[in-house]
């Protein structure tokens, strides 16, 4: 058993037991994956994949529980590469982070700048996507961190450490209706068509959840992940804009009224988090602690002591949030 093969077989799964993608990704031959596949199946006695002539059509139950520890395998030799690197080039190393655009826009901008002052050295890159997309991208050990705010549900296996809460703005052009209300009511809002996030980012789940509680259906006409093109088309006149008011520009967006929109949505909260078991480089604390300061070494390696998200949950409840 090699760990080369190890390594076969997870990718094979990450890219869909598409052996052409995976030899593509890994800069091999399909037939050499499909050979070192074969051996190690016949190493154990029994199959991995099930097959359909040539192709691969599913991972067998046996199969299930050999990727998962296979992986595990692999997160554990990156352990010793970083422990490693820890200790003979402290200030270099690489730092991948998972997020959504208006996090990467509005939310990180200043935290980046300090850091990359600070390790100059750490090669930084920004991976943005869904939220289905940043959990696997730290699962499969593609990110060291993600910072996320919806669906928590998919960080099960990850710490996640909450940072700050964020409330929104509802954008309109400059004379539009709404701008001659004393307060907006979520009624009035209902009255108009709407321009926010797809379902599943940023909070978009609350905005649902504060048409459902009084009984109404947001009319929602345009949807995109990206807050600064949802304000292009609040200009274009498509609909009313319900954006985090963060990804408000009081330069950039004078031609915008924002409305705040606190006493309708409720706030939401962003979190930052990694695979557990995950070696923490000393770059990494200093990176969360520049993102959210309450999150210093300490308090990090208190919440990876503890064994559920639901007990960090706890033991952050009487730590009162900036918001932003």
């Amino acid at each position: 058993m090699k760990l080369q093969q190890l390594k076969y077989i997870v990718e094979v799964v990450n890219h869909n037991l598409n052996v052409s993608a995976t030899a593509e990704s890994l800069y091999t031959s399909q037939p050499g994956i499909s050979k070192q596949v074969r051996m190690l199946e016949d190493e154990l006695g029994i199959q991995i994949f099930e097959r359909s002539g040539k192709h691969l059509t599913q991972v067998t139950q046996a199969g299930d529980e050999i990727v998962r520890i296979a992986t595990e395998i692999l997160s554990r030799v990156d352990s010793i590469k970083s422990v490693a690197g820890e200790h003979t080039h402290p200030e270099m190393g690489s730092l991948h982070i998972a997020t959504t655009h208006t996090q990467a826009r509005y939310a990180l901008p200043h935290s980046i700048k300090q850091f990359t002052s600070q390790y100059p050295k750490v090669s930084l890159h920004m991976h943005q996507g869904t939220p289905s997309q940043m959990s696997d991208a730290i699962s499969k050990g593609d990110a060291n961190l993600a910072i996320a705010t919806e669906s928590m549900h998919l960080y099960e296996d990850a710490v996640m450490l909450p940072c700050y809460h964020w409330n929104r703005s509802i954008v309109v052009p400059k004379g539009h209706p709404l701008t001659r209300k004393e307060t907006v009511s979520i009624a009035d809002l209902a009255a108009y068509p709407l321009v926010t996030y797809v379902f599943g980012f940023v909070g978009r789940s609350e905005l649902d959840n504060a048409f459902h509680r009084e009984g109404l259906t947001p009319k929602v006409v345009f949807t995109a992940t990206d807050a600064d093109v949802i304000k292009t088309y609040v200009r274009m006149g498509i609909g009313v804009g319900v954006i985090a008011s963060m990804a408000v520009d009081k330069t950039l967006d004078d031609d915008l009224v924002a409305i705040d929109a606190r006493h309708i949505f409720g706030a939401s909260t962003t979190s930052i988090g990694f695979r557990r078991g995950t070696f923490m480089r000393s770059y990494m604390y200093d990176f969360m602690e520049l993102f959210a300061p309450h999150l210093t070494r300490p308090v990090v390696e208190q919440a990876i002591s503890l064994k559920s998200n639901s007990e960090i949950n706890e033991m952050f409840k009487d730590i009162v949030l900036p918001t932003r």
